[in-house]
């Protein structure tokens, strides 16, 4: 019966160390993030590819006859099929001229279809009904990765008539969707010699530190090293060719707590205020009071007699009135956490514009103790 006393209370004492560690461990786990996004493989992205090409088949819509590339576009193209017509006499208004862009993603392997925006470059007026000729798109190399063509979708409708026009969104700006053709792949290098490099998409030194501890901590060896800010590199020259991608799959799952600048963000245009959770306010005094100056403007006649030879005098009567806001002086304690910044902010009682004015007098103050961006 004593053994059996003791074993029960070893099991008690283990389930209450293990709800602790639990307790301990939730609150990091709910603030991780997954390596793949929060950084990039070193050599992993897009690339832009770029293009000139015409869009035919438009129903009047299209460059007038002061686009001059337009009409030697046409010509050339004609040209190429043996016929020959003089520039100058070309009054064909259903083409269009255009600049023909795509975001080729990485991998792209030949034969991949991808998205290809068209934008009118002349004076065309709509591209919608358009169909895009056959467009090589070139890379900053000069070299063609990619052919595009197909109908033009664009995202609006517009009508006019003898005295109204009706527009919806813009007609001059199009998406051939799965227009372009991948011809060539682009480049990509993984490594570079024995080391794979991670680079994080907001540098920060903590961040960094502490994805290459957790990487370490995952293998149980010391493969990973932060350089910078922004770059980790890892050791893989123990690993297999073949195995690089199950060991990328494995990096970019791991799970890092991100270290963030603590930062308010304003919009001016549109009051919003923004704040992140680090945050910290210093023990301030605030004081916002609006100011109203209201001007009203009468004009005083005075009319001469009947059959009389005065004059009518028009005299301007001006009343200015004054009213200022009176409000108190508040002060706002030093805060620990978010809820605290909000709750002293709120007792202030002033509208989003306002709050941003009276940021941007703590900030000056240097009782803001956070990065201030205005967008």
């Amino acid at each position: 019966m004593a053994i059996l006393e003791v074993f029960m209370s070893k099991s008690k004492s283990n389930i209450l160390i293990y709800t602790l560690a639990l307790i301990l461990l939730v609150p990091s786990l709910l603030h991780a993030a997954r390596l793949k996004d929060i950084a990039h493989i070193y050599g992993v992205r897009d690339n832009q590819l770029i293009g000139y090409g015409l869009v035919v088949g438009l129903s009047g819509t299209g460059d007038r006859e002061y686009t001059i590339f337009g009409q030697q576009s046409l010509t050339n193209m004609l040209q190429r099929y043996g016929l020959k017509v003089d520039p100058k006499k070309i009054r064909v208004r259903n083409i269009a001229a255009v600049m023909v862009t795509a975001r080729v993603p990485a991998f792209c392997k030949v034969g991949t279809k991808v998205d290809v925006l068209v934008s009118s470059l002349g004076d065309a007026k709509s591209l919608e009904g358009g169909t895009l000729l056959l467009t090589p798109l070139k890379a900053v190399d000069g070299n063609i990765y990619a052919m595009a063509q197909g109908p033009v979708s664009v995202g609006g409708f517009g009508a006019a008539g003898a005295g109204a026009r009706v527009k919806k969104n813009i007609l001059t700006v199009g998406r051939v969707v799965g227009g372009a053709t991948i011809e060539r792949e682009l480049p990509i290098h993984l490594t570079s010699g024995e080391y794979l490099s991670i680079v994080l998409n907001y540098p920060d030194f903590t961040t960094a530190a502490r994805v290459a501890e957790v990487i370490n901590e995952k293998f149980k060896a010391n493969l990973a090293e932060a350089i910078d800010a922004s770059m980790i590199k890892v050791k893989i020259s123990g690993i297999e060719q073949p195995n690089l991608v199950p060991f990328i799959s494995q990096l970019e799952n791991l799970n890092v707590v991100p270290s963030t600048v603590a930062k308010v963000v304003v919009n001016e245009r549109t009051g919003t205020v923004v704040i992140g959770k680090d945050v910290r306010l210093s023990t301030v005094a605030v004081t916002h009071g609006g100011l109203s100056i209201v001007i009203k403007e009468t004009p005083k006649v005075s009319q001469p007699l009947p059959f009389s030879t005065g004059e009518t005098v028009v005299t301007p009567e001006t009343q200015i009135e004054i009213k200022e806001e009176k409000t108190p002086l508040y002060l706002v304690p030093q805060t620990v956490t978010i809820a605290d910044l909000v709750r002293a902010l709120n007792a202030i009682g002033a509208t989003p514009r306002d709050l941003i004015a009276i940021l941007q007098a703590i900030k000056a103050a240097g009782a803001l103790q956070a990065e201030l961006e205005i967008i």
